[in-house]
């Protein structure tokens, strides 16, 4: 009863919201949420490009300043355009439905929308934001902080930050901090010092920078999505960028073994910018449980706009470490995974996107994929997770009814091939099945 409450109330105001700024639906942009979001998903590296603050406000409460000209935003006004601050954020929510059925209600591997017909508020997110922005010339200074509750927490622990604030007692709802980091930039070199998102990988941990509710397994699994540390970029020329810095471990707040890792990569971006591609690594000693080895990963990023409508984005990781979940040691016996997602995105119009996602990852020793447990109190394979292949194939529309509401509804299809470490025989269907199929939806409310 308690969920459907949430679900209704939840719903309810949405509805309100969405009436409210109905009127200027046919006005907007058809892929950027609103211009508070696209700040939130810039300061993740994931493109956007819509994300320009207004600092004129001559004309406050009307004309560009205006409500009837933007979407609703609930912190506006001109003493934060003035200081060039954003402040925004959003609501979260969806269902997923498993035709496995599994008892333990977990839909196996499947990243953030891991339960089965139950209620997710996954993210209510606030972030505040000051664009380091220099023009290309001279000193300038910014800075980012997010907090987020929700279901979400649980694939964003940070060793010495997020299990010190909550309970790690098997608890489905907390809080996380994803990023709070100060950004320096002189002439064509910004620095960002703190805890911040790593530059592998297309997808993103704000709901907003993604095209699905679900995530891939790469994403979910095999890169490092966020880091405690320090990482320098300079643009070498207005189409080439160069980044390299430092961190404290995969998703590690406190250095638990006195070892940074290297973060580095390049970027480019083509003249007429419907090409872009990046390259990124990270590499470093991992400390418990990981018997102080190495972990290297690097991952390929290629976005191509085909058409105005068409965009298609290409993703290679690979990773190697030398610790085994198979010996729970160093040794020769070290791990390996690795993969190809492809995404097609098609703009049908301002309102709706047609979405499909084809994604293959190879754990050969069942080193990162193990599921959504991991907690006290929830469903865990401690004994290490599924070597073999994983596909997955997820298909799904976008719908921006109002400038602040997107709901996406898709259709995911995953089935693995390959010898399970873990104390059960398949990933899916409670370990019973090697196969599933879910359904889902989500919903999502900018302020």
């Amino acid at each position: 009863m308690r969920a459907r409450s949430w679900t209704w109330m939840t719903l309810v105001a949405s509805l309100a919201l969405c009436c409210s700024a109905a009127a200027q639906a046919q006005d907007e942009p058809p892929v950027v949420i609103d211009d508070g979001a696209a700040v939130a998903v810039e300061s993740y590296g994931c493109g956007g490009g819509c994300g320009v603050v207004d600092t004129g406000c001559d004309a406050c409460g009307s004309g560009a300043c205006g409500a009837d000209a933007k979407p609703f935003k609930l912190f506006d006004g001109c003493f934060l355009k003035q200081r060039k601050i954003v402040i925004g954020g959003w609501l979260q929510q969806g269902i997923t439905v498993n035709s496995e059925n599994p008892a333990d209600r977990f839909n196996g591997p499947v990243a953030t929308n891991d339960l089965d017909s139950e209620y997710q508020m996954n993210q209510l997110w606030l972030f505040a934001d000051r664009q380091a922005d220099n023009g290309g010339c001279g000193w300038a200074w910014g800075g980012h902080i997010d907090m987020m509750y929700g279901t979400d927490w649980r694939f964003g622990i940070n060793n010495g930050l997020e299990n010190q604030i909550n309970a790690m007692d098997g608890s489905t709802y907390g809080i996380v901090l994803p990023q709070f980091y100060l950004e320096l930039a002189y002439n064509k070199l910004s620095v960002k010092l703190g805890h911040f998102a790593g530059i592998l990988d297309y997808e993103a941990v704000p709901a907003v920078a993604n095209p699905f509710y679900s995530h891939s397994y790469s994403y979910g699994y095999t890169v490092p999505q966020l880091v405690t540390g320090a990482l320098a970029d300079y643009k070498l020329t207005n189409q080439l960028s160069i980044q390299g810095g430092f961190h404290r471990g995969w998703m590690q707040f406190e250095d638990n073994n006195n070892a940074l890792d290297f973060m580095g990569g390049i970027k480019w971006n083509s003249c007429d910018k419907r090409t872009s591609l990046a390259w990124g690594v990270s590499s470093g000693r991992q400390g418990f449980p990981f018997d102080d080895t190495n972990r290297f990963v690097y991952s390929f990023v290629l976005q191509r706009e085909v058409t105005k409508k068409l965009k298609y984005v290409l993703v290679h990781n690979l990773g190697q470490e030398d610790w085994s979940p198979a010996v729970g040691a160093a040794g020769q016996d070290g791990a390996e995974w690795y993969g190809i997602n492809q995404y097609f995105l098609y703009q049908l119009n301002k309102k709706w996107a047609a979405n499909l996602r084809v994604e293959w990852l190879r754990d050969d020793d069942g080193a990162r994929i193990a599921g959504p447990g991991n907690l006290p109190g929830v469903r865990a394979w401690n004994s290490g997770g599924f070597a073999g292949n994983f596909w997955g194939i997820t298909s799904g529309l976008s719908w921006r009814p109002c400038p602040n509401v997107t709901i996406r509804p898709e259709a995911r299809w995953d089935w693995y091939d390959g010898l399970a470490l873990g104390p059960d025989a398949a990933p899916f269907g409670d370990g019973t099945s090697k196969s599933q199929f879910t359904a889902a939806v989500d919903l999502i409310v900018t302020f």
